[in-house]
């Protein structure tokens, strides 16, 4: 290994150690003292809740850790959005778990909340997976109430969601240990099953004091909703249990009596390791993702030994696709290509720009990709399409839109990994957000953005100086300088993979050397879902 290898793990590294302690801190929730009260109160915090569910010595893929992460100031922040969420393994069967962290405000929903629930009801209808809810919140965050309350992907979408999981035949079990109040009572009893906690899990549309205030009754807590009223009286849950413990072995046991279901039978075979050793995957992208860099040595990296086989290998160079395994699964895998390469023509091609023909092979290789139903894998380091008068009138638009109208009509499942820049147009060909991929994680030197820092900074800045002169402003060099270098921090500061991930325009931030894991996993998903729907693109210019 050379010095530049060296310098490269070392940078890549610390950017992963960093984040791991974010990670930390956000797993604290509300903090300590919030979670001794819980202890106090005979209660596991949710993440012992889903520790202790899982079972042992398997992975769980947490989702949306950064949600909600530096935001909301204001109201004392909201720490993963108040939730913990992932896939993990119940009785051995691969599932989605939901959990209310009630150490960050009683888990009441933020916005950000909303967002997180229903993007992981997504995944368990996309991927047909059995979804476990433990239920401990207190409901709306009432001061954001106009943010949550009454819109389209709002609060009440997801019992909408619980309705349409049900008609598609998903279970979902919901453990009740803590409050389940107002709308939000409506989540467990539209689930499968009900199981809930004496003397700490309660369910009623209106808590006491409200009670009270509406029609003037006094009662208390258990008596209005609690375990013995809803398993005894009401019969709106089906079990009860003297501790949270074995209210989670019964979740086990009913997960462990889930019959077989139908699959979309993806090939699969044996699995090889990497050609390259898992821990080459640091020394490749240079700090700051400034330098060139082969990007078959980080898929050699990921895929198994000697699958990957490059589709057009001397086309469209700025893109390699190609077929491969991953973990024994067939993957067909569209990314960009960060060297300087050279066109058929002798022309240089910048690495990371997408052309005419690199967009013209992707589009054909992820037609193919759906006529033999393997799943895709992108892998994002792009820059944008080609600019220029030379582009345009070669037509990059036109090529350009039939990429993204392959992305955007591929039926196969899409897994989007954006291991550095994600600018432009050249997010959405390379399956961003807002392509529906199955699952989108990002590495730590991610940056998402409408283009490059100094670009885009420039262009604000010329903005803003041309408006304060046609104000009769006068604006000194050193003003500009000011100006530019604030604008450049703020900019910076939302291109950064954390700020993606708090917005849930990434699943999460993983480590370089989970690469591998989660896109297995995220195929294992997918591979729960038996309906694959034929692919059409619609109309386009060829």
């Amino acid at each position: 290994m050379n010095n530049d290898f060296n310098k490269n793990e070392d940078a890549l590294k610390m950017a992963w150690s960093g984040i791991r302690q974010k990670l930390e801190k956000i797993a604290e929730g509300g903090g300590k003292k919030a979670a001794q009260k819980q202890k106090e109160r005979n209660k596991l915090t949710a993440r012992e809740r889903i520790s202790y569910l899982l079972d042992d010595d398997t992975p769980f893929i947490e989702i949306g850790a950064f949600a909600g992460y530096d935001m909301y100031h204001e109201h004392g922040g909201c720490p993963a959005g108040g939730t913990v969420s992932g896939i993990g393994y119940v009785s051995g069967k691969q599932c989605v778990i939901v959990a209310n962290d009630q150490t960050v405000k009683a888990g009441a929903w933020f916005p950000i909340t909303g967002k997180k629930n229903l993007r992981m009801q997504e995944m368990a209808m996309e991927n047909k997976l059995p979804v476990i809810y433990l239920v401990d919140s207190a409901g709306v965050y009432l001061p954001m109430q106009d943010e949550i309350f009454p819109d389209k992907e709002h609060f009440g979408r997801i019992f909408r969601n619980n309705a349409k999981m049900s008609a598609m035949g998903i279970t979902q079990i919901a453990a009740v240990m803590g409050a389940c109040v107002a709308g939000g009572a409506y989540l467990p009893i539209m689930s499968d099953e009900t199981l809930m906690v004496e003397n700490a899990g309660s369910i009623f549309l209106a808590g006491p004091y409200l009670v009270k205030a509406a029609i003037g009754e006094d009662i208390d807590l258990e008596t209005l909703g609690g375990a013995v009223t809803h398993t005894e009286i009401s019969g709106i849950a089906d079990y009860k249990f003297k501790t949270e413990q074995e209210c989670l072995d019964q979740v086990k046991r009913i997960m462990e009596k889930l019959g077989p279901s139908a699959t979309a039978n993806f090939n699969r075979i044996d699995a090889k390791p990497p050609k390259n050793n898992n821990g080459e995957i640091y020394g490749i992208l240079s700090e700051g993702n400034t330098k060139p860099y082969n990007m078959v040595d980080l898929i050699e990296c990921i895929v198994d030994e000697d699958s990957f086989d490059e589709f057009k290998q001397d086309y469209g160079k700025t893109i390699v696709c190609g077929y491969a395994r991953v973990e024994g699964w067939a993957v067909g895998i569209v990314a960009n290509q960060r060297t300087i390469v050279k066109s058929k023509k002798g022309e240089m091609q910048l690495g990371g720009v997408i052309y005419n023909d690199s967009s013209d092979k992707a589009a054909r290789f992820i037609l193919n990709c759906n006529q033999k139903k393997i799943p895709l894998v992108f892998l994002q380091d792009v820059t944008g399409f080609m600019v220029g008068s030379r582009s345009e009138h070669s037509g990059i638009i036109k090529d350009g839109a039939k990429l993204v109208n392959a992305v955007a009509n591929s039926v196969v499942p899409k897994i989007t990994v954006i291991v550095g820049n994600s600018y432009g147009a050249g997010n959405y060909a390379m399956c961003g957000k807002a392509y529906d991929p199955r699952f989108i994680y990002a590495w730590p030197t991610a940056k998402i953005a409408v283009m490059g820092g100094e670009q885009a900074a420039k262009t604000m800045l010329q903005i803003q100086v041309a408006a304060m002169k046609a104000k009769g402003e006068v604006v000194t060099p050193e003003q500009e300088t000011e100006l530019l270098n604030r604008i450049t921090d703020n900019y910076t500061r939302q291109t950064k993979p954390e700020y993606a991930a708090a917005r849930l325009w990434v699943d999460a931030i993983i480590d370089p050397k989970e690469t591998r894991l989660v896109i297995a996993k995220g195929i294992e998903a997918a591979n729960h879902n038996p309906v694959i729907e034929e692919m059409k693109v619609g109309v386009f210019q060829v």
